[in-house]
């Protein structure tokens, strides 16, 4: 089974639990928008943007390099998987961050937080000219050129698990914290990758509520670099509500296809940026 395939077949088995637990449709809060944003994003990361990036990047490697081609495919796997590591999860950390910081980028980044819920459905959603500037895309086509493609087979996969299971509405990390004899483990596991408590803190509506943690925990596969880097908040506790305050309300064509559609009026300023915390 390719690795394409695994996170497909991982992504439906959450869906289907989450059907189970009636916290997928979330019909009270979810609008036609939502549907046709979460459609196009999802399938744009699946099908466009991310392949395509990867692709040329390693094809731009080959240009620049073609001496070079598996020049690291020599490396044990723990060293090619280090390298990932750092060239793709921790640059999308220092992306993510970027993202709530700079309006422009933010503009970007804005629909996948624009939704009034958290659940599988939101993990692929983004806006579809987010992913085409990300660093961590670029330099894994070079990682993949240079000889890192065989372990880059696992570690997606490993990584994708992680954020469906962060983003999930089935908490798989809250019944293991009732478990006093895994508490040792749960506290280096909460530190090491995403959860769903301390991804969810990251999607929570209202700062005031002890849990919410809109300006940190950026880290996507590895929850090390909020560590690291000053921007961990762990509650084990899960926001009551999600979104985000203090926005102007735009369409799903300006969340999606910003800068194309919206222009001034889709725009977040620097002072709503600042605001929305």
């Amino acid at each position: 089974m390719t690795s394409a395939a695994t996170i497909v077949l991982a992504l439906v088995a959450v869906i289907f639990i989450e059907l189970m637990a009636g916290r997928f449709l979330e019909k009270d809060k979810t609008r036609m928008r939502d549907v046709f944003i979460e459609v196009f994003s999802t399938a744009n990361v699946f099908f466009l943007s991310v392949p395509l990036i990867i692709f040329t990047g390693a094809g731009l490697a080959a240009a620049l390099f073609p001496d070079h081609a598996g020049a690291l495919a020599s490396l044990p796997v723990w060293a090619l998987f280090g390298l990932l590591m750092i060239g793709d999860d921790m640059l999308q950390y220092w992306w993510h961050r970027a993202s709530h910081t700079f309006p422009v980028l933010y503009n970007l980044h804005r629909v996948h937080h624009d939704a009034d819920y958290l659940n599988v459905r939101i993990t692929y959603r983004n806006g579809l000219l987010y992913y085409i500037p990300m660093p961590s895309l670029w330099v894994t086509g070079l990682l993949v050129y240079l000889g890192a493609g065989e372990v880059y087979a696992f570690y997606v996969v490993a990584k994708s698990l992680v954020i469906i299971g962060a983003h999930s509405s089935v908490h798989w990390d809250e019944p293991l914290y009732k478990i006093k004899w895994l508490s040792p483990l749960m506290w280096v596991v909460e530190r090491v990758i995403s959860t769903p408590a301390t991804h969810s803190a990251h999607h929570g509506r209202h700062k005031s509520d002890g849990v919410t943690h809109y300006k940190g925990n950026f880290s996507n596969f590895f929850f090390l670099w909020d560590m690291i880097f000053g921007t961990a908040k762990i509650t084990r506790q899960y926001p009551a509500e999600y979104g985000v305050e203090n926005l102007n309300e735009v369409s799903g064509a300006q969340l999606l296809l910003w800068p194309l559609v919206g222009g001034r009026k889709g725009t977040v300023e620097a002072e709503e940026l600042k605001a929305a915390e």
